[in-house]
């Protein structure tokens, strides 16, 4: 091969990988506009009685607030009290799904680390449950309130149970000391992120586990938030 053909060769490769490049997120962007509009349980209809649960956003995170005990589930052995820093708690927990440095590492995207961002993006890395326990939650802009049957309320306590990783003895394992605030921890927990599944998916995952009018993929929390009644 000649200098110049090797040089012809290189171009060309270098196209192509900016190609690949540009094209990534671009696709990754199209496919997040397309299916999140696209619902899942399109007839769905919320209920006029039942379970009142919310869904919460921090404007990048979402969460699902749920009753720390009905007739249908005590989170309470699963939560307890004493991995709280002040062992007070409300009628209500937040649960959230993220990526384990994301959570414990990353409180402001100026602490975001090009390894940490790699890592979640690729699905490298472990996973964390984060609950915050609240008392009488409300409305607000921040915050959608949504009545389920008994039966869309327990398809949603089965998808998000099983995301608590249990010890030898089928308890949870929090991560000692490393709650944001006096009302929160963190546990260990099940499953895997990555740029396909991120903490918005799993919420979104979770509501159309329910049987909730969502879309079929929701990446990010304007993806969950503006299909909510």
């Amino acid at each position: 091969m000649t200098s110049s053909e090797a040089l012809r060769l290189t171009a060309r490769v270098l196209r192509r990988t900016l190609l690949v490049l540009v094209a990534i997120p671009l696709l990754y962007f199209a496919a997040l506009v397309v299916l999140g509009l696209i619902p899942a349980n399109w007839a769905w209809r919320e209920a006029d009685r039942g379970v009142t649960i919310f869904v919460n956003t921090n404007g990048v995170h979402t969460g699902i607030g749920m009753p720390l005990v009905n007739e249908i589930m005590d989170w309470r052995p699963y939560v307890p009290a004493e991995h709280l820093r002040v062992p007070a708690r409300g009628n209500y927990i937040i649960v959230g799904y993220g990526h384990r440095d994301f959570y414990l590492n990353t409180p402001s995207w100026a602490d975001l680390s090009l390894a940490t961002a790699f890592n979640a993006a690729t699905g490298l890395g472990r996973t964390l449950v984060h609950v915050d326990h609240l008392q009488d939650p409300r409305e607000s802009t921040e915050q959608k309130a949504i009545t389920l049957t008994p039966d869309e309320y327990r398809r949603l306590v089965d998808y998000v149970r099983p995301r608590f990783q249990l010890d030898a003895q089928g308890r949870t394992i929090p991560v000692p000391g490393r709650g944001y605030y006096t009302n929160d921890a963190f546990y260990e927990a099940n499953g895997g992120y990555s740029a396909i599944m991120t903490c918005n998916e799993w919420t979104g995952r979770a509501l159309r586990a329910a049987g909730v009018r969502m879309g079929l993929w929701t990446p990010i929390e304007q993806s969950v938030m503006w299909r909510l009644p």
